[in-house]
């Protein structure tokens, strides 16, 4: 009689019995102990964190290695697990009584497996779905108690967690020891606890939520004309006219109200032709009287040919440098990089030009290799030029067999003039022209000529000067530069201007 009291009262229980790594670990309700047949019984399993398509599971003694008693009933909940069938929870062993240890604390057992017993299989859960499951026949004589009560967290069981203030302290085993709680903190953690994993393990919803089927329920249309049919009525509208949408603006536009923007602001007495910048400001083209006769009135105001010769190099120079590769090309880490120009010039200002330029891009570490070649009398301005550039790094040539074999990274051409036609017909230029074309390297034209007859070599860009002539296909890409003209000589030539060049000195150019 008091091995069957024993045993009631450990009906309801909680605990996680180990069946070695073959089986795994189970953890469920104590539903029935039977003495006799050294059974127990767990309804509602979990095996090894996942709950069993079973509603109750039967292990023998021989089965088990460690039993572990997570929770013991309330004297509530003793009343309730009374009604199942049980007999003596303890199990009888040589020299081991059985029963639970009285001193409130517990210990878990762990049980070495029977090597005589021979293991069985076990049934398939589709089998057994809705009835008891023996897992094993093993037996095994136990030679310490099979039970002793232990009280562990619910933090170190896996899969399966219950609510810690269920149980009050009237409603503790006579037996329990009540640990004792330090300060409010330990209250407040438990709290903490009880919200984040309080919650009963059988509402946690099988299905995943519906995202895409709960927003479809959301109908914006509607709800936006709802939202306009009520302003109307009140008279209140936050977003402007039922029919008028906001303005929106780039981030370098200003939202204030201003002035209609003027895209033309040059105008010539006469273009044949015209570009637009990328701003879209319209550039028309000069003739090339018109342009000699600007740089005739600069000159008489100041602008001498010295100054002009400087700002054509300086801004060739620097569209050159962006078009080798920029800082990408041109950095201490690429010392072994270093890029090769090769200027062909000609016994003219548009020489002197070409050499100012490649001066610059000696100075910026530009393997130069400038072309020109020799005559008895040179024009004062290429004389001073070239003094200045002997006194770089870059190489002179005067033969065309002088020139590298091998394709360049840059072909700069300043051997076309817009007067000395003659030029063209001398053997020097058509051996420059004939190496340009078999040389693969990309050109780059200064201030080219009109007519696209008198270009012996197709240019990939072409860079003009203050305003642009009526170029022809055979130029390329046309960019402008500005080479420092005022405003009021361009009126003083009958040009209306107004500078499209903005914060840069060099500028694109595209045909209309």
């Amino acid at each position: 009689m008091i091995r069957e009291t024993m045993a009631a009262d450990w009906l309801g229980s909680i605990v996680s019995i180990s069946c070695g790594d073959s089986l795994g670990v189970y953890q469920g309700r104590v539903s029935a102990v039977d003495q006799v047949g050294q059974t127990i019984s767990l309804r509602r399993p979990f095996h090894n964190g996942v709950k069993c398509l079973v509603p109750e599971v039967t292990f023998r003694a021989g089965d088990i290695t460690e039993l572990k008693i997570l929770e013991i009933p309330g004297p509530g909940d003793n009343e309730q697990c009374r009604d199942f069938q049980h007999n003596d929870l303890s199990i009888p062993g040589t020299g081991c009584p059985g029963g639970a240890s009285q001193n409130g604390t517990g210990k878990w057992l762990k049980k070495p497996a029977s090597s005589g017993s021979a293991p069985q299989n076990i049934p398939r859960r589709t089998d057994t779905k809705g009835q008891d499951v023996v897992l094993s026949p093993q037996q095994h004589q136990c030679s310490k108690s099979y039970m002793e009560r232990h009280m562990e967290s619910l933090n170190q069981s896996k899969g399966f967690r219950r609510r810690h203030n269920s149980w009050s302290s009237s409603s503790r085993h006579p037996n329990q020891v009540t640990p004792k709680k330090s300060g409010a903190k330990n209250g407040q953690m438990k709290n903490k606890d009880d919200e984040c994993f309080g919650d009963d393990i059988e509402e946690i919803p099988d299905t995943d939520f519906d995202f895409e089927g709960n927003l479809a329920l959301f109908d914006k249309a509607a709800v936006f004309e709802e939202i306009d049919t009520y302003e109307r009525k009140s008279g209140t509208r936050s977003r402007g006219t039922p029919n008028e949408r906001s303005a929106r603006y780039r981030h370098d536009e200003n939202i204030l109200e201003s002035e209609p923007i003027v895209y033309r602001r040059i105008t010539v007495p006469q273009a044949s032709k015209e570009f637009c910048t990328d701003s879209g400001l319209v550039v028309p083209s000069v003739s090339y009287e018109l342009h000699k006769k600007l740089l005739s009135v600069a000159e008489k105001h100041g602008l001498t040919l010295e100054r002009r010769l400087e700002m054509t190099g300086v801004c060739a120079s620097q569209m050159a440098l962006n078009l080798l590769g920029g800082p990408n090309r041109l950095n201490p880490k690429n010392i072994h990089q270093r890029p090769t120009v090769a200027l062909l010039c000609g016994p003219h200002v548009k020489g002197a030009q070409g050499i100012s330029c490649g001066r610059h891009l000696s100075n910026h570490d530009v393997h130069v290799i400038l072309f020109l070649p020799n005559f008895v009398k040179m024009l004062e301005s290429i004389t001073n030029e070239l003094t200045l550039f002997s006194k770089t790094q870059g190489q002179q040539v005067s033969s065309v067999k002088d020139l590298p074999d091998t394709p360049v990274d840059l072909v700069i051409n300043c051997l076309d003039c817009h007067e000395n036609a003659f030029l063209r017909d001398q053997q020097w230029y058509k051996a420059a022209v004939d190496w340009a074309n078999q040389n693969r390297a990309p050109v780059l034209s200064l201030d080219p000529p009109v007519d696209a007859l008198e270009q012996g070599i197709d240019a990939k860009w072409s860079l003009a000067l203050g305003l642009p002539l009526p170029l022809g296909e055979r130029a390329g890409r046309v960019f402008l530069c500005d080479i420092g003209i005022p405003q009021k000589v361009f009126h003083e030539v009958g040009i209306s201007y107004h500078s499209p060049f903005g914060c840069k000195f060099v500028i694109p150019l595209h045909s209309t």
